[in-house]
């Protein structure tokens, strides 16, 4: 199964239909269905490593002050003990611990709902540690990869690039050259995979506008750590929505 990193953008993606989401339901097609999904999403960030051990993980709505008809959206996803029990397995020197406090955010179902409509396929969410540097996320995503060849797909979501004070919220969608600029930077470091390099980005202008908080950059680096050297690398979605949102994701397959 293949790695892969969605910019998820606005939550209404969820229901809009658009060429984001148009995109999301082809990857969905063009993957397959896998055994489960291992989530990993900007929106769950927390002080240790955690993951979800539960049969029916509740659909938390994260977003505030939109309209109905997204609350209205229901996608509701079973769980699967084995894939937690893997992951259990997998991260025990890493002091994951399980965690039903959460449940399934936005940053996945809103991308999911296009991807597997039917709502058919177990969904696990694994939290981000908050107290990691990106070295170590990436160390984490390495010891992932197996579960790949087990037919788990491994789904992280974030944005490379998310500012929301720096929106352009006029309707014009208008390009924000330092938005711009670091979107394709990443992008073409992904594509080289240039780890040291994309590792230390915080050290690239405009990184602190385009990550004034790391969380959305951090599903990155569990992404990169999952995939391979060997791996292909499929680029979609490669643009900016409201200026200063990166839609940009990354496919990586073998």
């Amino acid at each position: 199964m293949p790695v892969i990193f969605v910019g998820h953008g606005s939550p209404m993606h969820a229901i809009n239909n658009n060429n984001f989401t148009q995109t999301w339901k082809e990857l969905g097609q063009q993957i397959g269905k896998p055994k489960a999904i291992l989530a990993i999403s900007a929106h769950w960030y927390t002080n240790n490593t955690a993951v979800q051990l539960t049969p029916f993980p509740e659909q938390i709505f994260d977003m505030y002050g939109f309209p109905q008809e997204l609350y209205d959206k229901r996608y509701h996803v079973v769980g699967d003990a084995q894939l937690s029990s893997k992951v259990l397995q997998s991260l025990a020197d890493d002091g994951v611990q399980v965690d039903n406090s959460w449940g399934i955010d936005h940053g996945v179902w809103s991308v999911l709902v296009h991807m597997y409509p039917e709502a058919d396929v177990p969904v696990v969410q694994l939290s981000i540690d908050r107290n990691l540097t990106p070295a170590q996320m990436f160390a984490l995503g390495e010891k992932l990869q197996h579960l790949r060849r087990s037919g788990y797909l491994i789904f992280t979501s974030g944005n490379i690039v998310h500012n929301l004070r720096m929106m352009v919220r006029d309707g014009s969608n208008a390009e924000l050259p330092w938005a711009k600029d670091f979107d394709n930077w990443m992008r073409d470091k992904v594509i080289e995979r240039d780890l040291a390099t994309i590792l230390d980005y915080a050290n690239y202008p405009y990184a602190d506008l385009a990550a004034p908080t790391p969380e959305h950059m951090d599903p990155l680096f569990y992404a990169l750590g999952a995939s391979t050297s060997e791996d292909k690398v499929t680029v979609f979605n490669d643009e900016r929505d409201l200026g200063s949102l990166s839609m940009t994701g990354f496919l990586w397959y073998s």
